[in-house]
């Protein structure tokens, strides 16, 4: 079997086996009942499905393919939440297979074709040894706990990197699509749209003989997806942005990020020390505060690099992802910022910095499953 099959699917199955472990021995040990009913979560019998199917997001999802969108007389709407992962799970259903489970194997699916097409992409660009090492840090990142669950980051991974990879290959037409289907599968796919766009323009100056201006079309087709999404609430709700004011109802009101990160440093009630002291500062907002403004760094590095494309994809990801107005979910929102991995792999070169970074990845990846997985909130 080819390299770029063994690797990725050896990594996959390791870093799937570890997070399924964890998940099987921590589950009995501290379960939360507080997950408040809206959340629409059925449960199982399964500790598996149970855990990475009856957790949090996933109930709107599970909730999504099986009775359709709601808007109208629940306290938080589905709409927000994008449809590409619902229907194919809806497909799945239609052939007998049950909701959660065919969320959960559309997620492992995903997650393991997105990573042979990152370690195709990365050893094209940076050799066999460093592709191995980012992807390895992409499987273990601490919130990569979510593509074993039913969420959109392994799908969107899965599209965002399929786009570039094809792109990158001369394959603008696949691209296009790939990044039309991200915009279906979450918002972030516009700004795969402004990668795929920068790409044509880096491609065309390399080999203007063999790069189409018509090409350009394939970043032009990545916000279609969403486009259809609106398309939709407006037929179905009178309200193409129904999406986005629904996500009020978690509190996520357009800021800019500057404000947002403002709420870090606000000053708690008698003072940081006292706070420190008292065990009251909200960990969960500098976690996701240190995640955002690590991830922007190394998508400067990338910009610095003259890597256009995907320093853009990063930079405008985190900022995206910012401009919410709540820290809340940082840190899993930025591990579809796929590129950084590269940064992290060259950097990794270093025995010392591959050590320190594998052992923290592993040790918080085992931390935000374990919690998860006792119905804890990890991001």
């Amino acid at each position: 079997m080819p390299r770029w099959l063994v690797v990725p699917a050896s990594l996959f199955a390791i870093t799937r086996a570890g997070v399924l472990l964890v998940a099987y021995v921590a589950a009995p040990l501290l379960h939360d009942q507080t997950v408040p009913p809206v959340y629409h979560l059925r449960g199982t019998e399964n500790l598996f499905v149970d855990v990475f199917g009856s957790r949090w997001d996933t109930g709107f999802y599970v909730s999504i393919a099986e009775e359709g969108y709601k808007l109208e007389g629940v306290e938080l709407p589905s709409v927000a939440f994008f449809p590409l992962l619902p229907l194919l799970m809806r497909g799945a259903m239609a052939l007998g297979v049950d909701a959660l489970v065919a969320g959960i194997l559309i997620s492992h699916l995903a997650l393991l074709g997105a990573s042979i097409l990152f370690y195709r992409w990365a050893e094209r660009g940076w050799g066999a040894k460093t592709a191995e090492r980012a992807l390895w840090y992409l499987l273990i990142f601490p919130t990569s706990l979510f593509g074993s669950a039913i969420y959109t980051e392994s799908l969107f991974l899965l599209l965002a990197i399929g786009a570039l990879e094809r792109a990158r290959g001369g394959h603008w037409l696949a691209a296009g699509v790939l990044g039309a289907l991200s915009s279906l599968a979450r918002l972030h796919g516009v700004v795969v749209g402004v990668m795929l766009v920068v790409a044509w323009w880096e491609e065309r100056r390399r080999r203007p003989d063999r790069v189409p201006r018509k090409a350009v079309l394939a970043g032009l087709l990545a916000p279609g997806g969403l486009a259809l999404f609106m398309t939709h609430l407006w037929l179905a709700f009178g309200n193409p942005l129904a999406f986005a004011d629904a996500a009020a109802a978690w509190g996520r009101v357009p800021k800019p990020p500057l404000v947002t990160m403002r709420e870090v440093f606000v000053t708690p009630p008698g003072g940081w020390l006292a706070a420190l002291s008292a065990g009251a500062i909200h960990l969960d907002n500098w976690i996701d505060f240190l995640a955002v403004m690590a991830f922007l760094v190394l998508g400067c590095f990338l910009l610095a690099e003259r890597r256009w494309s995907e320093g853009l994809y990063v930079v405008l990801g985190v900022s995206l992802s910012f401009s919410s107005g709540l820290l809340m979910s940082q840190r899993r929102y930025v591990w579809v910022l796929f590129p950084v991995f590269i940064v992290l792999a060259r950097w990794g070169e270093r025995p010392w910095f591959d050590r320190t970074l594998t052992a923290g990845s592993l040790l918080l990846l085992a931390l935000f499953t374990a919690l998860f997985a006792n119905g804890f909130w990890v991001g």
